[in-house]
């Protein structure tokens, strides 16, 4: 008697949370509303190896290879990195660093108006150093910078997914 019940209990549970519009994160929310783009990075710039995997996956946008063929234009503004000491033992010896990523983009149309003004994405990451175990630390320095790049791309994702382009036939009636 008590198995049916709980059973009955688990599908109206079941039912409410599929029914309340739960679901995962995933690339199906990050639809772009742009039909082609062009990404004016250098084919192998980590940022768009990502970038077009990540847009191909949504399926909604085309990547051309050419700027002239396309709706929008994603540019690069900007590509800092640095690497500075976050703190130092009694002896002077380093034991962290921050590492920082400043990252700056736009999208224009192929005539060159602004579609998506520019943004700024700023990330940053802290890393403990330890000098016996300089190679582990290395390949966790490299682990962090690639996280950082994976975090950066789905950011940009979610911030083109979400801003609503300006219009430019409206730009040039002004």
């Amino acid at each position: 008697m008590r198995a049916p019940l709980r059973l009955l209990l688990a599908l109206i549970a079941a039912a409410a949370l599929a029914g309340c519009g739960f679901h995962l994160r995933g690339m199906q929310s990050s639809q772009l509303p742009y039909k082609t783009m062009y990404i004016a990075l250098p084919e192998t710039a980590e940022v768009n190896i990502w970038l077009q995997r990540y847009i191909r996956a949504s399926g909604s946008t085309e990547i051309v290879d050419d700027g002239k063929a396309a709706e929008a234009i994603f540019q690069q503004l900007g590509d800092s990195r640095q690497k500075t000491i976050l703190s130092v033992n009694a002896q002077g010896r380093v034991r962290g660093y921050r590492l920082q990523l400043t990252y700056t983009f736009r999208i224009v149309t192929p005539k060159g108006k602004t579609l998506v003004a520019d943004n700024e994405i700023n990330l940053s990451r802290d890393i403990t150093y330890d000098d016996s175990n300089v190679l582990a630390k290395d390949l966790e320095e490299g682990l962090l910078w690639r996280d950082m790049n994976n975090d950066l791309v789905n950011q940009i994702m979610r911030r083109l997914s979400v801003i609503k382009p300006k219009n430019p036939d409206l730009e040039e009636d002004e």
